[in-house]
């Protein structure tokens, strides 16, 4: 982990940090949706969640982008609810549904991330973390103290309020964010949030400023910086060509970005006609071939010829 989070740790910017992130939990707008539920007194707003963060399930993870995963995977902590609920939603059950899952302290939730490092995973990685930041920030301050010392990695929606990043500041080494529409009028379709573009723009800006471009390390594990995701969504190529020439331009051409191709119908996605189909291998090789034009170098390389035989001609 970042030698600034051990930092903020030793002169107390850290506890102090947790402390004002709890306050907001009393009149909750930690991200875009601002529902202003009292949180601390067990109300639950959009993402379902009051004072404690819930746990879905935890352990090494080997599906994850190569820099992460290593040799000993990525330490996943799967966190439920979720503050975006995209119609589509792959793991709904966790995000939006009733699945089961453990509330955690903050003691509780670092001797999860304990565990991970004991069992030799690279990193620890938050899975849909933007709605219990306060509770990732008190968690981090025993598990700190206790020797956490690999990256913390901060894997979300896209969907976040800068405020809320800026208590992140030094803590997070590595956000992983998925820009997943580029339009007002698909965000608000797919998932009720019509400021999705505008709050993802200026949310990756703050990122990059925050933690720069992916550093990946001599034995080829990140350390630290941005890794975009990209999941590609049927009849949807035009958003993709923007957002992949905005990533170039505004963001950086270094900009490390995983371009997906696993979309399938899933959650409420039968729904809607044009989400009924999966990705097809054309649609695919064109989306690397935009990322390759408009200047993106840094793609992730996963199994491509598998990727291609999978999907449809």
């Amino acid at each position: 982990m970042s030698i600034v989070a051990h930092t903020l740790l030793a002169n107390g910017l850290l506890q102090q940090r947790a402390v004002e992130a709890e306050q907001l939990l009393q009149n909750c707008m930690l991200c875009p949706r601002q529902c202003r539920v009292n949180r601390l007194a067990g109300e639950t707003g959009w993402c379902g969640t009051g004072a404690l963060a819930r746990i879905a399930g935890y352990g090494p993870h080997f599906g994850e982008e190569q820099p992460l995963v290593g040799t000993g995977g990525s330490g996943a902590v799967f966190i439920a609810g979720c503050s975006l609920c995209c119609c589509f939603c792959q793991n709904m059950d966790i995000s939006q549904g009733d699945g089961p899952a453990d509330e955690v302290d903050a003691k509780a939730f670092a001797a999860i991330m304990l565990e991970l490092q004991a069992r030799g995973c690279h990193n620890i990685n938050l899975v849909t973390p933007s709605h219990v930041v306060p509770q990732i920030l008190a968690a981090l301050i025993p598990a700190l103290e206790a020797g956490l010392n690999i990256p913390v990695v901060f894997n979300c929606s896209g969907y976040e309020r800068v405020e809320t990043l800026d208590l992140l500041a030094g803590v997070v080494d590595i956000y992983m964010p998925d820009v997943k529409f580029w339009r007002a009028q698909t965000a608000e379709r797919y998932a009720q949030a019509a400021d999705y573009p505008e709050r993802m723009q200026a949310a990756l800006a703050t990122m990059h400023r925050q933690v720069g471009d992916l550093v990946i390390d001599a034995d080829g594990l990140a350390r630290s910086g941005l890794l975009i995701r990209h999941l590609l969504m049927p009849g949807l190529m035009e958003e993709t060509e923007a957002i992949l020439a905005w990533i170039a331009t505004q963001i950086s051409a270094q900009t490390y970005v995983n371009i997906m191709a696993q979309y399938h119908p899933c959650g409420r996605a039968d729904e809607y006609e044009e989400l009924r189909h999966q990705i097809s291998g054309t649609e695919y090789r064109h989306a690397m071939e935009v990322a390759g034009k408009v200047g993106l170098t840094r793609l992730d390389e996963p199994d491509l010829v598998r990727i291609l035989r999978r999907l449809h001609p």
